[in-house]
């Protein structure tokens, strides 16, 4: 008797499913905002250097003033002259004033990390993602050795330290010490909660299940982000709502139960039974012992067979063997680059636009919803690739006219168009992440597919410690940032024609299969243009994916 027949008499959709889906929800609230929690802290407001006579002058006045000189943020002024300012022959400024947004105070306020400083708050923004390829390397690796749980639990407190600590901060090489510890946990405090999530919840409602779970709760922390650091209005106290919460996931263990795939993999079959047991106990099913002696049978006996069985020989690397497999390997990996360095670029690009930048950010949270819907609505319609050529291509020409814009539009009478610009933008960036998500997965063997979705992943993520770089590059010219992403975008838009299609294909089960899947695609065949054909292969195959 299989885990999932077992798990149907315990219960796979019961009160145990209930609880365990809200701690899910919980999660992916504590991760919304450990992840933008950089941005959120890190806004800075329009400045001007100081100077007493602009003292007690309103900010229209000093704007005045500035607006004469050719870098506004960053001129130090020897005098005021009937209403003229009189440009400094030499020194940098010291002090400066702040149009607070809401009198919200963020670090680079707080430490003035502005004008020549600026590039401080980058470089130790970009540890972070440093810190997030150890961390998956690290607690993937624990993971496997203690449990998914206890690696959950260390990963979300050591990421809750890291932010906690970054409160307390006043130098740039502490700061990016610290940005470096809550980095290491960005990505397996969620990952490892969604796999205690998809073993305990019954087939038919995983899909349902995980996506308004995921879509909500995730949505709802990065909306409710901004007004939590507004209201509380310091980007140190900010830092405790952000962190604090994480102790939560002490209670998981009195609730939830370790991987019981993990358990049976590791030959741990008497915690496997309990863990089993308590989901009975939760859902006040009656099943009796018999169940549980014919399941644990079942696996050592299927273990045993295994392991006599086992002579794969495959391996990562040796999908980079032969010529066609390792051009799909090389193409995933830039678009995976593309789209994390996109994702991020977009998402954290907020400033400058002619409103505050925290009811950008909440607002355009908001996508998150409606782009999951439309790759629920879309993926299986047009294909795989053409909905991924369409989202990167789409995605990159909002992002450029959005570049433009800011270029040629005054972004104070036309902020309200500059927001749509951006949450269409948002909305184009998540559907392609989410998209690129299972279209890279199905190109990977089975054989190797665990190994390489990580590495694939984990190569992205270091990647996309250049984005506080790209954002940074508004200081020289503030449209930069989106024309660069733009110009990346249409590059992954290109890479899609490069693949094959993977919507009714039979997936490579081993690294040979790989090397002659869909060997007689075209690189203009799209499924949405062959619908016969595409029913065909599917009954051919006998395996819609």
């Amino acid at each position: 008797m299989d885990f999932d027949s077992v798990l149907e008499k315990c219960g796979n959709f019961g009160r145990y499913q209930f609880v365990l889906l809200l701690f899910y929800g919980l999660t992916n609230i504590l991760a919304s905002m450990h992840y933008f929690a950089q941005t959120i802290i890190s806004f800075t407001p329009e400045h001007w250097c100081f100077h007493e006579k602009l003292n007690n002058a309103n900010i229209s006045y000093i704007q005045g003033i500035y607006e004469q000189t050719p870098n506004p943020q960053c001129t130090l002024l020897d005098d005021i002259i009937d209403d003229h300012p009189v440009i400094s022959s030499g020194g940098q400024c010291r002090e400066w004033i702040f149009n607070y947004d809401h009198d919200y105070n963020s670090i680079t306020t707080d430490l003035k990390w502005v004008c020549d400083d600026a590039f401080l708050s980058t470089v130790g923004q970009s540890f972070f993602f440093v810190g997030s390829i150890v961390g998956t390397i690290f607690f993937g690796f624990l993971a496997d050795r203690i449990g998914r749980l206890p690696a959950l639990i260390c990963s979300t407190l050591t990421g809750a330290t890291g932010d906690f600590l970054t409160s307390f901060v006043e130098s740039p090489t502490v700061f990016a010490l610290f940005r470096f510890i809550s980095g290491l946990s960005t990505d397996t405090q969620y990952y490892l909660t969604f796999v205690l999530v998809i073993e305990y919840l019954g087939p038919k409602n995983r899909t349902l299940g995980i996506n308004i779970i995921q879509g909500s709760f995730y949505c709802f922390g990065l909306f409710m982000s901004p007004w939590y650091a507004l209201w509380i209005g310091s980007w140190r106290y900010y830092l405790y709502v952000a962190s604090l919460p994480a102790l939560i996931v002490l209670m998981y263990p009195i609730f939830i139960c370790e991987s019981a795939q993990w358990l049976i993999a590791t030959k741990r079959y008497d915690r496997a039974v309990n863990c089993l047991k308590h989901v009975a106990k939760f859902n006040r099913r009656a099943v009796t012992e018999d169940v549980f002696i014919q399941f644990r049978s079942y696996y050592e006996q299927k273990l045993a067979e295994e392991a006599k069985l086992n002579t794969n020989k495959d391996t990562f690397w040796g999908m980079f063997r032969t010529p066609r497999l390792r051009k799909f390997i090389i193409i995933l990996l830039l678009k995976c680059m593309i789209i994390k360095v996109s994702y991020n670029v977009v998402s954290r690009n907020m400033e400058g636009l002619g409103t505050s930048p925290f009811m950008i950010f909440s607002l355009t949270s908001l996508t998150y919803i409606p782009a999951s819907l439309t790759i629920i609505l879309l993926q299986n319609r047009i294909g795989r690739k053409g909905m991924a050529f369409s989202a990167y291509f789409v995605t990159s020409i909002i992002i450029a006219v959005t570049g433009f814009l800011i270029v040629f539009l005054d972004r104070e009478q036309n902020a309200i168009l500059l927001a749509i610009m951006v949450a269409l933008g948002r909305y184009g960036v998540i559907m392609t992440y989410d998209a690129e998500v299972q279209y890279s997965s199905e190109f990977i063997p089975t054989t190797v597919r665990g190994r390489g979705v990580a590495n694939v992943h984990v190569l992205g993520l270091g990647f996309a410690a250049l984005n506080p770089y790209i954002i940074y590059l508004a200081q020289y010219f503030k449209p930069l940032p989106s024309i660069v992403t733009a110009v990346v975008m249409m590059g992954g838009a290109l890479l899609c024609l490069a693949l094959p299609e993977t919507l009714n294909q039979k997936l490579p089960a081993t690294l040979k299969d790989g090397e002659e899947f869909a060997r007689h695609q075209r690189w203009f065949a799209f499924a949405c243009f062959n619908r016969e054909r595409r029913k065909a292969e599917a009954s051919e195959n006998g395996n819609i994916h």
